[in-house]
Order: C-alpha cells, then structure tokens, then sequence
C-alpha cells in the first residue's frame, strides 16, 4: 500500500510540474487538482491536506498582507508618477533611461514580490516607449530581470528567499547581514550587461519627450499617512525578530494590510470590498494547494528516498555539493516556476544533510525553530540564489516573466521563448556564476 501511495504521490507531483511548464491549463487549476487527486485517492486526509497549509502560514501571510498593501495604495498612481519622471530625468538618453528603470524596479523588488512589482510597473512602460519612439519588448524584459534579482535584496523581496528563509529560521537582519550582497552583485550584473544586451536602446537619443503625459498624484495626503504605514512594516521587518516578544514578517505584513484598509476606507479613496475582490486569489490557492503536493512527497517517503540519492551522489563534500546546486538548481529553474521547485527542495535538502550526518533529524519536523549547521547552510544558499537567478533564463521561469508578456500581448505584441532567451541565457550565466564565486567566498572559504 505504501508503494502505491508513493508512486501516486510522485507521479501527480510530476503531472502538476508538467502542467506548469506547458501551461495547457491555468497553473492554480493544475495544483488544485493534484491536491484533490491525493485526498480523493487516500494519500492524505483533508485533515492532513490542512494542516501542510497551515504549516506555511507564514508565507501565505506575508503574501496576502504585501498583496493588499499593494492594491490599497493604487488609486494614489503613485507608480505612474514615478515611471513618467523617470523618463523625464532621462534627458534623452537611453543609457539614462535603462539606468533609469533599474533604479526605479530595485529598491521597489526588495520590499514587494517580483511578480507584483511587475504588474504594477510593466502597463506603464509600453505607452511611454511609444511616445519616446523605444521598442518596449526590450525594457519589459529588462524590469523582469532587475525584479528576480533584486527580490535577493532582502528576506521578504521574493517568494523563493522567503520561503527558503523561514525554512532555515533566519531573520530579516541577519539576512541583510549575510545575504544581501549577493543580490546587490546580481543587480550590478545586469548593469554591466546593459551596453551589450541592450545596445540600441543604450546609444539611443529619445526624442518626443514633451508629448509625454504627466499624471499627478491622486489623494497625496492619503499617500503620506500610506508612506508612514510602509515605513512602519519596513521598519519591523529588520527588528521584528529581535523584540522580547519576537514579531514574524508575516504578522507584520498583515498589520500593515489591516492598516491599509483602515485608511482606504476612511479616506474613501476605495472600497474594502474592490480592494479584497482585486487580490490575487488565484496565486495564494495555488501556494496553498502546492503545500499539499509536497506533503503528500514527505508523508509517503518520496522525499526521503530522493535525498538518499542526492546523499550517494554528492556525499559529505558541501562545497563541492554547494557549487553544484547553485548551476544545477539554476538551470533547472529556467524551465521549472521556481517557487513550486523551491518547495519541493526545501525538504530533500534537510533529509540529504540529515542522512549524510551533517544535522540533527530534529531540523526535518516543521516545528523546529532553531539554527541549521553553520556548514550546511551554503547549500540552502545556493538553492535560494540558484533558484531565483535561473528565472531570468527563460520566459517560463519565472511568474514575472510570464507577466510581462502578458502585458506586451495586450500591446499587440508578443514575446516569444527564443526571443527572450538572447537576453536571458547571457543574464543568467553571469549572474549564476557570480553567486558561485560570492558563496564560494563569503561562506566556504572567509
């Protein structure tokens, strides 16, 4: 019985990642499904099916907290306001106007998820390169490249770090201490592509700037009091942890939600109602259903055995083990959604250290809050820069990418795989093969 619900567990696993990749059905209705099929088939109770998502409060929280946020602050057109100036800062040039949009996606990526920076950023930037007389295909791409680097900038900037952070228990100060580094060199990287990648835009002179529009912010005294809730949920993201009565990102998050609909309300700027009915609903779901999935690989000893493999072909060499993940991780990211493939390594690179006789068993129980081996965190490093970096390969590695291109269809465009990877391929190379070189250093050797 045990072998039957093993193979049912691993092959509706791999049927869901299928359907992520060819997308033949939306990505929430393909993780739905599976989590049906292994309650329908006995693999798990509903019970249980309920309680790996409870598990993963955390990540669920802080989603839904930063997706309201988001939404609660729209009706300001803050965001277009700042796209337009960034232009007009420009002055004509296009080396300043690249420069311009990483400057603009960066500080944005490390507090909100790639994703939904991109929705909020990729509409504006059609329109503008039209008027500018700019092939917009090119910066859509590019703002999806600084979102998935930039989310490396801190613990809450990206699904992948978070999720991978709060599986080895670091908090958001000791991230900014250890980590952030990494994906301000991953940023620098795609700076110095610029000339190269971008070449025709970069020696482009920009003409028609005075037909641009000039939107002006709607309700600025509503922005101001929406301007000091966001520095309060900054300010205890880095010293949440740290307080006598330690307060979680997520926690944080959903305050700072609760606070931003207080004030979309009084100030009547929006409805509670519009502002819940516009959260992406279907991306929490999804989150929710693929717990399951990966609960359904832990309870039946898929994971376990797969980490006895990984133990077989990578033994006790960490470094060795750490360089491999980082490329392998990567390259298998460019073509797997990274989130999903990040929860599914999570566990079997506990059980791998585990088995190897590098960690106490007590790190695989979901309810364990203390410290992994300082030796073994290279590897879940490696997984998280792997992970995220490998999404800029192609247009499927990515939810990001796969929203721009969303956008640039609504434009009348389309942005096929081949045409994103010569941007991508290039990208991502640089990119992998400096946080190879960053971890290698930082944590292996210094």
């Amino acid at each position: 019985m045990g072998t039957l619900q093993q193979a049912i567990a691993l092959i509706t696993f791999s049927s869901v990642i299928f359907l992520l990749i060819t997308e033949w059905i939306h990505f929430t209705i393909a993780a739905f499904l599976g989590a049906l099929i292994l309650i329908v088939a006995n693999v798990m109770t509903m019970p249980e099916a309920l309680s790996y998502i409870g598990k993963s409060h955390g990540t669920l929280g802080l989603f839904f907290g930063v997706m309201v946020m988001v939404r609660a602050f729209e009706p300001t057109k803050v965001f277009e306001y700042l796209a337009t100036q960034m232009v007009i800062m420009a002055k004509g040039r296009g080396d300043r106007l690249l420069l311009g949009l990483v400057a603009l996606t960066t500080p944005i990526c490390a507090i909100l998820p790639n994703a939904t920076t991109v929705m909020l950023l990729a509409p504006l930037i059609p329109p503008i390169a039209q008027e500018i007389g700019v092939d917009f295909i090119p910066l859509l791409i590019l703002i999806t490249f600084v979102a998935n680097s930039s989310g490396l900038l801190t613990l809450v900037g990206d699904p992948v770090t978070f999720i991978v952070g709060d599986a080895i228990n670091i908090s958001f100060i000791d991230y900014l201490w250890q980590l952030s580094l990494g994906g301000a060199l991953a940023v620098v990287a795609i700076i110095a592509c610029l000339p190269f990648l971008f070449r025709k835009i970069w020696n482009k002179k920009l003409t028609n700037l005075e037909r641009l529009p000039h939107p002006k912010i709607n309700h600025p005294r509503t922005l101001i009091v929406g301007t000091i809730i966001t520095a309060f949920v900054l300010t205890f993201f880095v010293i949440g942890d740290s307080l006598p009565i330690p307060v979680s990102p997520a926690t944080v998050a959903l305050l700072g939600a609760a606070l931003a609909l207080m004030l979309s309300h009084h100030s009547r700027i929006d409805s509670v109602q519009h502002i819940l009915r516009d959260v992406d609903w279907s991306t929490l779901i999804f989150f929710m259903c693929f717990f399951v999935l990966i609960g359904g690989l832990e309870k039946t000893g898929v994971i376990s055995n797969m980490s006895g493999i990984l133990a077989l072909v990578l033994g006790k060499n960490v470094a060795f083990a750490t360089i491999i993940l980082v490329f392998f991780i990567g390259l298998i990211s460019s073509v797997v959604p990274n989130i999903p493939l990040v929860v599914a390594m999570v566990p079997l690179l506990k059980e791998y250290v585990v088995n190897v006789g590098l960690a106490d068993p007590a790190i695989i129980s979901p309810d364990f809050a203390g410290q992994l081996p300082a030796n073994v965190l290279p590897l879940f490093y490696a997984m998280m820069y792997g992970a995220t970096l490998g999404g800029n390969g192609t247009l499927v590695g990515a939810s990001a990418n796969i929203v721009a291109a969303g956008v640039a269809e609504q434009h009348g465009r389309r942005i096929s795989f081949r045409y994103f990877l010569r941007y991508g391929i290039p990208v991502m190379l640089v990119q992998l093969a400096i946080a190879a070189i960053y971890i290698t250093l930082r944590f292996l050797i210094w």
